[in-house]
């Protein structure tokens, strides 16, 4: 694994547009950025495949164990969110996919930092944006990226034939608005029927969530997170349907941070795990805390070996610092997209520091 500099492709705005792809820069700084790339050979890869995938089998072990012995106050959550967790766990409601953030330099196991498993963004980008650019500046390389067809297939075993489905975002956040889009269209090519609207215009009719037509939702993809929809007027409404929700309410155990302590204590010192707690004291050395729900690195901190925990007012878990690998004074955090049951391929956003935020930039990846 290395970062090589290479030159950008003169008219790259332009390339990733026709893409769809339209926040490539934001604030002025590029989001995207192609004057250089990550490369890996082909042992590196099905390194992070293997543990990718198994990481995700590990998090479903571990949903099935909270589940059976009904551990979700350890999760901050409330009556309201067991219920639906439960129901959907044990109606086994199919989930589309989820990104592992991994620390990983190319030497030794990739370790698990967290588990977006519910919201997911930087999809555009890792899925199509950054093939398009392999096969025009890199002949003869390859990439580990089956996400786009991995999703297609996904659509075609979650739905039944010919399903209509409505996607819901907040459309003024231009990253989820392409995300959301992005996923619409890798379900009309799975051969489903679908609707886009923002999460503002759904409504209840008292009996369901409706469109602006007033016609049913029976089955919904919305990116926008469980912890959010458990804080709407309309959450006391969500036991009450039956509505098909992608991705389902069990996913809300694996997107919350307070997961990390559980599977540190069902699957104790497994090579891609670390350890973490809800107590600052029971890790040794150098931790990061991490609040239980949060995107882009908010309230995340790191704590030197012997710094206390910071005061918070959020629920928050500590988990023992694994540094990302440095490289050109950039940080790279390696995503990896889990589509199923299994990875499909990975995204590197790398930062000028240690965490990794909304501000991080997105480089492209390949190997040889």
């Amino acid at each position: 694994m290395r970062r090589e500099r290479i030159a950008p492709r003169p008219d790259w705005p332009a390339r990733v547009e026709a893409l769809g792809f339209h926040f490539h820069t934001l604030d002025g700084s590029p989001y995207w950025r192609e004057d250089a790339c990550y490369v890996f050979d082909s042992a590196q890869i099905d390194l992070l495949e293997a543990a990718a995938t198994k990481l995700h089998a590990l998090c479903l072990e571990a949903v099935e164990r909270i589940v059976r012995s009904g551990r979700y106050a350890e999760l901050g959550l409330d009556q309201r969110a067991a219920a639906l967790v439960e129901r959907s766990w044990r109606d086994r409601d199919g989930a589309l996919y989820g990104r592992m953030d991994l620390s990983y330099d190319g030497h030794g196991a990739p370790k698990l930092l967290e588990y977006n498993a519910d919201t997911p963004t930087s999809l555009l980008e890792a899925s199509v944006v950054q093939w398009y650019w392999l096969t025009e500046t890199q002949p003869g390389a390859d990439q580990f990226n089956a996400i786009h067809e991995r999703l297609v297939e996904r659509w075609q075993r979650v739905l039944p034939p010919r399903s209509a489905v409505h996607f819901a975002a907040c459309y003024e956040n231009p990253e989820d608005a392409a995300t959301c889009d992005y996923l619409l269209d890798t379900c009309l090519q799975a051969g489903h029927q679908a609707k886009a609207l923002d999460m503002e215009q759904i409504g209840w009719s008292g009996r369901d969530f409706v469109d602006l037509e007033n016609q049913p939702i029976g089955r919904l993809f919305k990116l926008y997170p469980w912890e959010w929809m458990l804080a709407e007027p309309y959450a006391p409404h969500l036991p009450q349907t039956r509505l098909q929700w992608l991705e389902p309410p069990w996913k809300m155990l694996l997107s919350n941070k307070a997961i990390l302590p559980l599977l540190w204590e069902y699957f104790p010192h497994h090579p891609n795990l670390l350890p973490a707690s809800r107590r600052r004291a029971d890790i040794a050395g150098p931790a990061v805390q991490k609040p239980y729900w949060g995107r882009e690195g908010q309230g995340v901190r790191i704590l030197g070996a012997h710094e206390d925990a910071y005061a918070d007012t959020q629920p928050c878990v500590f988990q023992a610092f694994a540094p990302l690998p440095n490289f050109d004074g950039r940080h790279a955090l390696v995503g990896a997209w889990i589509v199923g049951d299994a990875a499909a391929g990975i995204g590197i956003r790398e930062d000028n520091d240690a965490i990794t935020r909304n501000t991080s930039q997105f480089v492209p990846h390949c190997f040889r």
